[in-house]
């Protein structure tokens, strides 16, 4: 019974000290809305000047729109957003 208690013990520190890495956010002088997206390999939430939230997986980013797959809540659908709509773009860096 004790070396059971001691390999739970042990399994859970071992568990407990790994790191959990997520999405690191780093930004330059001259970086934009397009150059942040461009850079985004998982998914971000894209808070809209109307207040509106959309969270998805960037699929492709041009000079003027940004297209947003597998949208949160929105199992079947994708979104096209003019990056001028954009007012801030929410990026999950801990699991």
């Amino acid at each position: 019974m004790r070396k059971i208690a001691y390999a739970i013990l042990l399994g859970a520190t071992i568990i407990s000290a790994v790191p959990v890495h997520g999405a690191e956010v780093r930004i330059a002088g001259n970086d934009t809305i397009e150059s942040v997206l461009t850079g985004q390999k998982g998914r971000v939430t894209l808070r809209l000047r109307s207040g509106q939230e959309l969270t998805g997986t960037v699929r492709a980013v041009t000079g003027k729109l940004v297209h947003l797959g597998t949208l949160s809540a929105r199992e079947f659908f994708d979104a096209v957003v003019p990056l001028e709509a954009i007012e801030a773009v929410i990026i999950r860096t801990k699991e």
